[in-house]
C-alpha cells in the first residue's frame, strides 16, 4: 500500500486500519488528510481480502476539527467555488463497513468525520462537540443533519448553538456512540469487532447497511420494501445457500462472496 503524508495504513488479516497522522495539529483535517483518505478508502474498498475498515487517530484526538489556517483566508468564492468539504461524500460512499475509533477530542469536523462511519466505538476519554459558532461559522460537514439525526433536534440544537462538548457517556446515552471500551484497548477492540464484521458473508453486510442507511431517506413503507427487495435478492446468492446449509449442519459458513 502506498505512502500516505497525512495518515498510517495498516491491515490486520481482513480489516484495514487507517490512523490519521498530524499529532502536531491534533489530527486536524485538511486537504491534504482529505486527499488522502479518498485514496485510502478507494484502495480498502477495491480490495476483496478486506472486509471492514477502523479510522482512529491518537490518545488525545481522534480529530481536533477542520485546519483552520487553511480555512481562514478562504471567502464564500473560494468555499463555493472548491466545493470545500464536498470530498468527503467519497469517502462516505464507501459501500464495505467501516467504524470509527474515537478517543480524546472529536471536535467540528472531527465529530463530523466520526459521524461518517458506520458506527462510533469510543474510548471512556472522548468528548464530541461542534464548536464552530464559536469562530462565526457553523457545521460543514454534516453536524447539523447527522448530529440532529443521531441524537435529537434538542441535543443536537444545544451542541451547535451552544459549542459545549458531550462526554462519552452522555454520547452513548444520545445514541451518538455505539460502544464504549477503555482508552487503552480502543483500537484492539475496535479491530477484533471489525474482524467480525469482516468474517460475514460480504454482500449481506453491504446488504444490512445500505437497508440501515435507508431509514434515514426514506419513508416507513418504502424502507420496508428496499428492506424486503434486498431480502429477496440475497436469497439468490452462494453465501445465502451455504449459511442457512451451515446453520442446519451446525457449522461455520465458508463464505465465496457470491
Amino acid at each position: 500500500m502506498s505512502q500516505f503524508q497525512t495518515i498510517i495504513v495498516e491491515q490486520h488479516g481482513a480489516v484495514t486500519l487507517i490512523r490519521l497522522n498530524r499529532p502536531d495539529a491534533l489530527n486536524a483535517l485538511n486537504s491534504q488528510v482529505l486527499a488522502d483518505l479518498i485514496e485510502a478508502f478507494a484502495a480498502y474498498e477495491a480490495d476483496a481480502s478486506q472486509g471492514c475498515a477502523v479510522l482512529t487517530g491518537s490518545e488525545k484526538a481522534f480529530a481536533a476539527g477542520a485546519d483552520i489556517k487553511e480555512m481562514s483566508n478562504r471567502g464564500f468564492s473560494e468555499m463555493f467555488g472548491e466545493n470545500y468539504f464536498g470530498g468527503f461524500d467519497r469517502v462516505v460512499a464507501t459501500r464495505k463497513p467501516w467504524i470509527a475509533a474515537v478517543a480524546g477530542f472529536a471536535l467540528g469536523g472531527g465529530c463530523e468525520l466520526a459521524m461518517m462511519a458506520d458506527f462510533i466505538i469510543a474510548a471512556d476519554t472522548a468528548k464530541f462537540g461542534q464548536p464552530e459558532v464559536k469562530l462565526g461559522v457553523a457545521p460543514g460537514m454534516g453536524g447539523s443533519q447527522r448530529l440532529t439525526r443521531a441524537v435529537g433536534k434538542a441535543k443536537a440544537m444545544d451542541m451547535c448553538i451552544s459549542g459545549r462538548m458531550m462526554d462519552v457517556h452522555e454520547a452513548e446515552r444520545a445514541g451518538l456512540v455505539s460502544r464504549i471500551v477503555p482508552a487503552a484497548t480502543l483500537v484492539e477492540d475496535a479491530i477484533k469487532a471489525a474482524a467480525e464484521i469482516a468474517a460475514y458473508p460480504p454482500l449481506a453486510t453491504i446488504a444490512n447497511k445500505e437497508m440501515v442507511n435507508a431509514a434515514f431517506e426514506t419513508g416507513l413503507s418504502a424502507g420496508l420494501l428496499f428492506e424486503r427487495r434486498l431480502f429477496n435478492g440475497l436469497c439468490a446468492t452462494a453465501d445465502k445457500r451455504e449459511g442457512m446449509v451451515a446453520f442446519v449442519e451446525k457449522r461455520k459458513g465458508a463464505w465465496s462472496g457470491k
